[in-house]
C-alpha cells in the first residue's frame, strides 16, 4: 500500500510516500502501524486527515492493498488545535519547537516535564498517565489558544498518556514570540493552566506501592 505525503509531513519525514505491506484492515489500524514507525505522526493524528482513494476517511473505513492513501496535514494557517496532541507515543522536543518556530519569532521558550525518580522522599520507579481523552484534548486546545491570544505567541503543547519510565517526557510545551518575555509568559501560563483544569491523572509506582497523585493509595 502506498501512503502519499504532502506539505510539512513530506518535509519532516524526508519522503514523498511511505509503504505498508500487507494493508492494515482499516484506517485506525493504519494509524497505529504508522505511529509505531514514525512518532511524529503519532503525535499529530489529531491534526492529520486521512484520505482513501481521494476521499476523506474515518477510522472505521476498510482498506485494501490497492488503495491510494494520503496523509493530509492542516491546510493554511496552522491553528492552535493543530499544535496540540494527546497520545501514548514518545514526545519530541524537536517536533514542538518546529511547530512554533518561524523567522518572525525572536524568542522561543521550552518547558519539558519528565518522570523523576523520587517524590516526597520516596523512590519512584515509573508513572502511569491517564486522561478523559476528548475533554482533555479540547481543554488543552482552549488553554493554548488563550495563551496565544494573551501574549501574541505561537504555542505547542504535547502531552503523553500511558506507562512512562524514569526520564521519559510526559509533557512538552514550546512558545515562540517576537520577544522573549512574551514567550516566557505564554509557556508558563500553559503549564500552570494545564495543571489546574485538564483532566489528566498520574499514578506513581515505587517502593511505597502505587499512589494516585493527589488522592493517595
Amino acid at each position: 500500500m502506498r501512503i502519499l505525503l504532502f506539505g510539512a509531513l513530506r518535509e519532516r519525514l524526508g519522503a514523498d510516500e511511505l509503504t505498508l505491506s500487507p494493508a492494515p484492515p482499516d484506517v485506525a489500524a493504519l494509524k497505529r502501524a504508522l505511529g509505531e514507525r514514525h512518532p511524529l505522526l503519532a503525535a499529530h493524528w489529531n491534526a492529520i486527515r486521512i484520505a482513501v482513494n481521494q476521499e476523506f476517511a474515518a477510522d472505521g473505513v476498510a482498506l485494501q492493498d490497492a488503495d491510494e492513501v494520503a496523509l493530509i496535514p492542516p491546510v493554511a494557517g496552522g491553528s492552535a488545535a493543530a499544535r496540540v496532541s494527546l497520545g501514548d507515543a514518545p514526545l519530541s522536543i524537536d517536533t514542538a519547537m518546529a511547530d512554533v518556530t518561524t523567522t518572525r519569532m525572536g524568542g522561543v521558550c521550552l518547558f519539558a516535564g519528565m518522570v523523576r525518580d523520587h517524590a516526597h522522599g520516596h523512590v519512584v520507579t515509573g508513572m502511569e498517565y491517564s486522561a478523559y481523552g476528548p475533554m482533555a484534548l479540547r481543554e488543552l486546545q482552549r488553554i493554548v489558544a488563550r495563551a496565544e491570544e494573551d501574549h501574541g505567541a505561537a504555542v505547542a503543547c504535547h502531552h503523553r498518556v500511558g506507562n512512562l519510565r524514569i526520564g521519559e517526557l510526559a509533557v512538552v510545551i514550546a512558545a515562540a514570540a517576537p520577544h522573549r518575555d512574551a514567550a516566557f509568559r505564554a509557556c508558563r501560563q500553559v503549564i500552570e493552566d494545564l495543571k489546574q483544569s485538564v483532566p489528566i491523572w498520574k499514578k506513581e509506582f515505587g517502593e511505597h506501592g502505587a499512589v494516585w497523585v493527589g488522592m493517595g493509595p
